[in-house]
């Protein structure tokens, strides 16, 4: 497969950014992108340097290192080599009083460095702008994201019960479930928007290590192999008769990513009305993907479908105790949490194309977080699971 990312998808991207800033900030001259996310969606290409969009002019993307990678890697048309910001300031007749830059993304020092060869006098996010049209997929982006949802749905639907044996460890299966997804095309990692946040996988626990705290904004939890990494799985957690089992995995194939929650019933079963309130989670999500159509509001949906809900079932409800996340779905794309996300004050509407991952879910006491996920494309007649649908609870053993 070639894994360029295609001349007329970078100039597309590139056009949306600038009608966009157009019609938001009609007085705009200059843009600035740091963040490698970014610059592999504007350029195809992961490098340190910083890409420059004028408004009148053609956008340049600045290298430092590697110039020659970027240069073997991307299709972008204009490329130069830097070796430091006095190189790119050099290309621009004059500095305007006003930069847009990724306040959400670059750190002081940079910003420090930067000014100190661009003497502009106040700066703009351009954050909010960048991720509205990330937000509306491509074909040539939707297509990679299909291929991920099936790694996702082949490995936890389908793989994933040989791998779950009496004894074996949090860690061990962890080592394992990594092993899979890489052999059938995983590329590697799962990033998400917020600082030092790359992972390999997401959230893997054993009964109640599901419940425990985590610093990611998620319902579930995760223990880890310690404190310097609360990450993985524990190896002295092992696996037992009775235990639930949760998956929370991202999967990427060329930089893009699905999100999906498996769980599975190792053994003996579980109480019945533990195995309703998981069946009442799966049907939250089936309720809300079906109003994921175009033109309906991320923030309606969320209030009718939690307005819904009796106080009893929501204790515990995305989350376990006072670490509930406010949200029943996000966006996805090159990262896990991307807009729209299905929560307050998210009013815009959604738009075909768009991808958003479900994820009702419930911690139990005694038993750990139970409920599902899958990642939705918006397409003209609603929406459409690429990661399977499968509710849940596979028995195992």
């Amino acid at each position: 497969m070639n894994t360029r990312v295609p001349r007329d998808e970078l100039d597309n991207r590139m056009k949306r950014f600038q009608v966009q800033m157009d019609t938001i900030h009609p007085d705009w001259e200059i843009a600035t992108v740091f963040s490698k996310v970014n610059l592999y969606y504007f350029c195809g290409t992961i490098q340190d340097g910083m890409l420059l969009i004028p408004r009148d002019g053609e956008a340049c993307l600045w290298v430092k290192r590697s110039y020659e990678r970027a240069m073997d890697e991307s299709l972008f048309p204009q490329i130069k080599p830097m070796r430091s910001y006095r190189d790119a300031v050099q290309s621009i007749p004059s500095i305007p009083d006003t930069v847009y830059l990724e306040t959400e993304q670059v750190p002081l020092a940079l910003f420090s460095r930067l000014r100190k060869y661009f003497p502009f006098k106040y700066v703009r996010a351009v954050d909010k702008q960048i991720l509205q049209i990330r937000s509306v997929k491509s074909p040539y982006e939707r297509g990679l994201m299909e291929r991920a949802g099936e790694i996702h749905r082949i490995v936890l639907e389908e793989l994933v019960p040989g791998a779950l044996t009496e004894g074996i460890s949090e860690a061990e299966f962890t080592n394992e479930l990594y092993r899979l997804m890489m052999e059938e095309g995983h590329h590697g990692i799962v990033r998400f928007g917020m600082s030092e946040s790359d992972i390999m996988l997401g959230l893997v626990g054993f009964g109640e290590s599901s419940i425990y705290p985590t610093y990611l904004d998620s319902p579930g939890g995760n223990a880890g192999l310690s404190p310097a990494v609360p990450l993985l799985g524990s190896r002295d957690r092992k696996l037992h008769d009775g235990d639930l089992v949760f998956v929370d995995i991202g999967c990427g194939f060329h930089g893009y990513h699905t999100d999906k929650t498996m769980t599975y019933v190792f053994g003996r079963s579980l109480p019945k009305e533990v195995v309703e309130i998981h069946r009442r989670c799966v049907k939250i999500q089936d309720t809300v993907a079906s109003n994921l159509k175009p033109g309906a509001i991320p923030s309606q949906i969320y209030e009718s479908v939690m307005g819904e809900l009796e106080p009893s079932f929501l204790d515990n409800f995305m989350g376990y105790g006072d670490r509930k996340v406010q949200f029943l779905g996000h966006g996805i794309g090159l990262e896990i949490a991307e807009h729209p996300v299905i929560a307050k004050g998210f009013d815009h509407p959604l738009e075909e194309g768009m991808v958003i991952s479900l994820e009702p879910k419930k911690g139990i006491k005694g038993v750990g977080m139970v409920g599902t996920e899958n990642t939705f494309v918006v397409t003209s007649n609603g929406s459409r699971s690429i990661t399977g649908n499968h509710p849940g609870l596979i028995p195992v053993g």
